[in-house]
């Protein structure tokens, strides 16, 4: 999956294209209500996002009595309005585009030469023709106009927008592909982002193949996509922006702080407070990787119901830490999860096709979309996790898979010293399933090998 890339600015929208041939989603079926009703009132842990150890370390159990429960904050108003975005008066309307169409490659903007007398003269008749022969506006059918970074989205149509968070030089600015869907009918706005770290591309390709199987006129809603979040990060193959901060450890940010802060403001301001619901993809981090599954805050009853529309996907309870985008999101009204699935700087097929259904399945379960769909089993809620560490420096080699179900004391892998040939042997300190681990390779004494979740007991079962 390609982006193409504009290589000089133009004073038209930018558009950039993702070319990689859309795949179908499989078929779908009704889920059970009854499964569907179950709560989930369950003593549970606290567990940071994006696989940080540092964030895990500082992790602690909730406790029943004496908690308080936070108040739901009111949701605030999605006008759009932020720092990029012009006066309703220069809004136009957005060309309706077949995502599925591989996009010409933009051609270079040259310097037009000097007007002479005879072409002002020909501008002069062209404006008064067009002044004469307006262009006729596209019919608005049921459904609602979306609007989004000054563009209006027509009922039944799709695009790709284009947004900048203007921090770069204006000479060699680079333009964030946004992805469009607007239904036909009416219904809920849901919002897509990957890439927030830039060797995150199993994100990628989840919005790319979710979004290009949407057919507007069969959508009630809009569906609104940001695959590549962080640019500059990707493009460098880097978790991080430019100035090695974490953009996720920035929302909602601020016009006036650090280069993370005016990126985080801008996408927050421009795109994210458009959203009714939000899913924010991601991997494992630091050569790890996870179990596809959702980081929610389990506590907060709107996020606990949205996460049941997530077909085959395992609930990590987490609340989150301040300037996550799910956080800051949560805060502002937004029903938001994260969802986290394999490792990065790689594209892993499976773990995208469990993205892509999940995803689906999520608007089925919305209203969104009407398809027979079959549902897999719950999976289940795990309330509390362990970091399994290296006690010995050498190379890792592990003995389990992802998603294995693993007992106390049982042995997950081995530290080996290339140097004395001992093999240290890492075991399991509790009965769980592996939801996150290393893959194999040099560690040091303390490292964080393997992920073990407990699985909720549901009261009442």
């Amino acid at each position: 999956m390609l982006f193409e890339r504009l290589q000089k600015p133009s004073h038209r929208t930018l558009l950039i294209a993702l070319v990689i041939p859309w795949l179908s989603a499989p078929l779908f079926a009704e889920t059970d209500s009854k499964e569907a009703g179950k709560k989930s009132e369950v003593l549970i842990a606290e567990l940071a996002e994006d696989e940080s150890v540092e964030d895990v370390e500082h992790s602690a159990p909730l406790q029943r009595d004496g908690q308080k429960e936070k108040a739901p904050k009111p949701k605030t108003s999605r006008g759009g309005a932020g720092v990029d975005t012009p006066s309703s008066a220069s809004r136009k309307v957005a060309p309706n585009i077949d995502l599925k169409e591989v996009a010409p490659p933009p051609e270079a903007q040259t310097s037009a030469p000097p007007e002479t007398d005879a072409d002002a003269a020909e501008s002069e008749v062209m404006a008064t023709e067009a002044l004469a022969e307006p262009e006729p506006q596209p019919e608005i059918r049921e459904g609602k106009v979306f609007t989004l970074l000054d563009n209006d989205v027509m009922p039944g149509t799709s695009t790709r927008l284009a947004w900048t968070p203007g921090i770069q030089i204006a000479g060699l600015s680079q333009t964030t592909p946004v992805l469009v869907v607007n239904g036909i009918n009416a219904g809920p706005t849901l919002c897509l982002t990957g890439a927030i770290h830039g060797d995150e591309l199993n994100g990628i390709e989840i919005i790319r193949q979710t979004m290009y199987d949407l057919n507007p006129e069969k959508l009630s809603g809009t569906v609104v996509g940001v695959p590549i979040v962080n640019l500059p990060g990707f493009q460098q193959g880097s978790r991080y922006l430019p100035d090695r901060r974490d953009l996720n450890r920035h929302f909602p940010g601020s016009p006036d702080g650090s280069l993370a802060d005016r990126i985080a403001h801008s996408l927050f301001e421009n795109v994210i407070r458009k959203c009714d619901m939000l899913v924010d993809i991601h991997t494992g981090s630091l050569k790890r990787t996870n179990l596809p599954q959702l980081r929610a805050d389990m506590n907060n009853p709107d996020v606990a119901e949205f996460t049941r529309g997530f077909d085959r996907m395992a609930v990590v309870h987490s609340t989150g830490s301040a300037g996550m985008l799910r956080t800051a999101a949560v805060e502002a009204g937004i029903r938001t999860v994260t969802l986290e699935a394999g490792e990065s700087h790689r594209i892993q097929q499976h773990q995208i096709s469990a993205g892509v259904n999940s995803l689906t399945s999520l608007m089925e379960r919305q209203g969104m979309i009407s398809r027979v769909f079959v549902w897999g089993d719950p999976e289940p809620v795990y309330y509390d996790s362990d970091w399994i560490r290296a006690d010995h420096g050498g190379i890792l080699f592990s003995e389990i898979e992802l998603g294995a179900n693993v007992s106390e004391g049982e042995i997950l892998g081995y530290v080996s010293d290339p140097i004395t040939n001992a093999q240290h042997p890492i075991r399991s300190t509790s009965d769980g399933r592996v939801i996150g681990m290393a893959v194999d390779q040099v560690v040091m004494a303390g490292f964080a090998a393997y992920h073990i979740g407990t699985e909720a007991e549901v009261p009442g079962e």
